[in-house]
């Protein structure tokens, strides 16, 4: 039996974010430059049914029915079996490794599960399709981040573009002129449940006042959309000074976001804004080509981990 790889994606939300937990529309990108890799091979030495999960970048090293049941690698992988109605897999072992840095507001999580239910799916010899890669991985997707939009495993699974809306089939993005992000990276690891979870309890406090933020997102990410199939940089800049400006009232950008937003935008980016969950993580800038190394300088220079040029397209 030979091994098996799958590999997948990160992710990056461009506009929507927050809003889209609460059935507004959000856009999200793949991020080609990083991502997942999973490698399912035959163990000859094994019994049959034994999975051993290999994780170096976490420091797992287990069986499968050593693992809690709450696991996510072990949703994911009992959840092929369920789905592919495997009782007692053949002995094989599972080597996961990634790229995407974690609690980054890449979608780490998800393209670990995306990887890794394709390759063990294919491993017991049926891959299943791409919706029915995602569902799993949505079920995973609960395990990190309580309440999740779904948006984190529809764009990785698909690794397209893709306009999504909670309770409705996502729409894959056509992008007809490519643009150029630079992603900035605070350091600072960004907790997805717990900033959600907050957002949550501030809703419930003052709900008429939050879906007036999140309506108002909705417009923005409604005409991003239409600005991006027009190729119109300029206007998508300012909107994504407009969804940021919507993100700081809801409470959850923070003075190291701000700083780099600042720096972005001194150096010439269209516009900049966070990216993901907030309070840390990232945020992204939207450059033209010639000024993209600039921005990526400007961002390591206000005290970005990392920066990350990316062409959408």
């Amino acid at each position: 039996m030979p091994a098996f790889t799958a590999v997948a994606p990160g992710k990056v939300i461009l506009f929507g974010e927050h809003a889209v937990v609460y059935h507004r529309p959000a856009i999200a990108v793949p991020l080609s430059q990083i991502r997942a890799r999973v490698v399912v091979e035959p163990d000859p030495r094994g019994a049959s049914g034994q999975v051993r999960v290999l994780a170096p970048d976490i420091g797992l090293d287990a069986r499968l029915e050593e693992l809690p049941d709450g696991h996510p690698l072990a949703v994911a992988l009992r959840g092929v079996c369920r789905q592919l109605k495997v009782s007692r897999a053949p002995a094989c072992q599972v080597r996961i490794s990634s790229t995407i840095p974690v609690a980054s507001g890449f979608g780490s999580g998800a393209a670990v599960s995306v990887a890794l239910i394709r390759a063990f799916a294919a491993f017991l010899g049926r891959p299943l399709p791409d919706e029915q890669v995602s569902e799993l991985a949505f079920e995973v997707e609960k395990i990190h981040h309580g309440t999740p939009s779904g948006i984190d495993n529809t764009v990785i699974t698909y690794a397209m573009p893709v306009y999504y809306q909670r309770g409705q089939p996502p729409q894959r993005f056509i992008i007809p002129h490519p643009f150029t992000l630079v992603i900035g990276d605070t350091g600072i690891a960004s907790p997805t449940a717990a900033v959600v979870a907050d957002v949550r309890r501030a809703w419930q406090a003052n709900p008429d006042q939050y879906d007036t933020y999140f309506d108002a997102i909705s417009r923005v990410v409604q005409s991003a959309r239409q600005a991006i199939e027009s190729g119109m940089n300029e206007r998508l800049g300012r909107l994504m000074q407009e969804n940021q400006a919507l993100l700081r009232q809801i409470g959850v950008s923070s003075p190291e976001l701000e700083r780099l937003i600042l720096a972005a935008e001194a150096a010439g980016a269209l516009g900049a804004k966070l990216s993901g969950a907030g309070r840390g993580g990232n945020m992204l800038a939207l450059a033209e080509p010639e000024r993209s190394e600039a921005v990526a300088r400007a961002l390591l220079a206000a005290g970005a981990a990392r920066a990350i040029i990316s062409q959408v397209k």
